[in-house]
């Protein structure tokens, strides 16, 4: 095989191997499984993308004889190579993290690639069929790679499946592990926290909060899954640490109680009940059931800290433990209230007045009604654990505000930013433009792509955020097709100004528009990024 084959198989077949990795990513965003990757794939039309339509095209190109065989070779190399810049660059709110598993599925991939390959050449190389005497072992080699790239997301998936059983014996001796180091510190104090949104902002201000007093191990990031979990047991649980917090995700029913099987937790805190992954809980009975899995998992001793601002929290009885209510937007059947609430330039002045008397003035630098809610129930867990108001005035004091998540930044140039980039849902987002309201000076603008995940719901929910951007903001700017009409009706309903709405393709986009008309004192509200960036 001379040298410029060499180089043209290369190209060709780093340009495979990147394909391994989208897909890889993807089935990682999607907890590796196979039911809700193959739903995706069909959601986001990954299957029939450009580019893999590209490499259809390409691949017929390489085995017609309206070029030789040497251009043809070139023409795939340059269309290889194009496709991999571009693969290259594009960016990802959750990067791959490549972990064992990946490593172990990406050597899948690569193992039933190399089969593949020999098969195809074994059965050539003896004469198995006629057609392939017309073509080179080049062409031949290159349209097994460009087969690969194409059903790249099926090869993926068989990886996953080979490799079931490996996983689930990982899976038991870590989760072994886990349970272990657990039951060998009895003294330890497990705070469960889930909640459709809400979770993790709580779990940080907690962390703060209890940090007055006690040495506190929380699982960082988006650990939520079972497998994060037991990752933070393992790996950062240390025999000094006194609290532990535990955010607890969810997307199908019995994912919490998987999760409270395993850490026993004697406090559990449910932010909310909301319309979040409808498309895999089906209804929302079953989103409440899941995350009450962690109210009915706690001991007769336990204590359950439950959000009355939301119907699916409010309306489920709870007898097995005691439960104390809290709110902000309601005090209707509420133990603890958020009173006072007054959002200043530094953020926010508020007290925490309870039935038994408790009465706590705080200043915070977060701004926003579900930041001021998610702070409640980190202080009836705080008092519970016997911290003093003079401890919980300082941790409050003291939180920083969580990236993404309602944070405000100031530029040099006087324009605000509120970033709450993260994720979006109703009620956060409702929250969010509410802030955006506020602020007085310049124009306030909404850069979204609306929300995702809400399954029949996300339709009329966006077209009701729509309404909400139109009655209350002065420009909005829609990324991406994923909500478009859905947002673009509900703004227009309330008569705004059509020159002040602007539709753009991405992200990138949306910040060339925005260097256009932008002038110092206007506020921006980023309102989730995902579907620019995992579409």
């Amino acid at each position: 095989m001379n040298s410029f084959a060499i180089i043209i198989l290369v190209i060709c077949g780093i340009y495979m191997l990147l394909n391994f990795r989208h897909d890889i990513h993807m089935l990682q965003q999607n907890s590796y499984r196979i039911d809700r990757y193959w739903k995706w794939l069909n959601r986001s039309g990954d299957i029939s993308s450009a580019s893999r339509m590209v490499n259809v095209g390409v691949l017929f190109l390489l085995f017609s004889t309206l070029l030789t065989p040497a251009i043809n070779a070139i023409i795939v190399a340059c269309t290889c190579c194009v496709q991999s810049v571009l693969m290259l660059r594009k960016k990802f709110k959750k990067p791959l993290v490549f972990t064992p598993r990946v490593k172990r599925i990406y050597s899948v991939c690569v193992i039933i690639s190399i089969a593949v390959s020999l098969s195809v050449i074994l059965t050539v190389g003896r004469g198995g069929s006629d057609a392939f005497l017309y073509y080179t072992g080049g062409q031949l080699s290159l349209g097994i790679i460009l087969f690969l790239c194409i059903f790249s997301w099926a090869i993926a998936i068989l990886a996953v499946w080979i490799l079931k059983p490996v996983e689930s014996s990982i899976n038991a001796r870590y989760r072994n592990e886990a349970v272990s180091i657990l039951e060998n510190m009895p003294d330890l104090k497990i705070v469960g926290i889930t909640g459709s949104y809400g979770k993790t902002s709580t779990k940080h201000y907690l962390q703060r909060i209890l940090s007055e007093r006690y040495d506190v191990l929380m699982t960082p990031g988006s650990y939520n899954t079972p497998m994060g979990v037991i990752r933070t047991v393992r790996e950062m649980m240390k025999p000094y640490n006194e609290v532990f917090i535990c955010e607890m995700g969810a997307k199908q029913v019995g994912d919490i109680k998987e999760i409270c099987d395993m850490v026993h937790p004697q406090i559990g805190i449910v932010t909310a009940v909301g319309p979040m992954h409808l498309e895999s809980f089906k209804s929302m009975e079953n989103v409440q059931k899941t995350k009450f899995e962690l109210i009915d998992a706690l001991p007769y001793d336990g204590i359950g800290v439950i959000n009355n601002d939301f119907e699916w929290c409010a309306n489920r009885s709870v007898d097995n433990v005691k439960v104390i209510r809290y709110g902000v937007s309601s005090s209707s059947g509420c133990d603890y209230r958020a009173e006072d609430i007054i959002y200043t330039p530094e953020g926010t002045d508020f007290t925490v007045v309870g039935d038994d008397g408790t009465s706590i003035a705080l200043h915070t630098r977060l701004i926003g009604e579900c930041n001021i809610s998610n702070l409640v129930s980190a202080v009836i867990v705080a008092l519970q654990l016997g911290l003093s108001h003079d401890e919980i005035r300082r941790g409050v004091a003291s939180i920083e505000q969580v990236e993404h998540r309602l944070s405000v930044k100031r530029t040099p140039g006087g324009v605000t930013i509120i970033d709450d980039a993260f994720n979006s849902n109703p009620a956060g987002s409702r929250m969010a433009v509410d802030v955006l309201s506020q602020f007085k000076e310049g124009k306030r603008i909404i850069v979204t792509p609306g929300m995702i995940e809400l399954g029949s719901e996300q339709e009329n929910l966006n077209r009701e955020l729509g309404k909400q951007i139109g009655n209350k903001l002065d420009v909005a700017i829609i990324v991406g097709a994923y909500n478009r009409n859905a947002l673009v009706d509900g703004i227009l309903s309330t008569g705004f100004d059509e020159k002040n709405l602007h539709i753009v393709d991405s992200f990138a986009d949306s910040q060339l528009l925005l260097s256009k008309i932008l002038s110092s004192g206007d506020t921006i509200l980023y309102e989730n990024d995902l579907p620019d960036s995992f579409k």
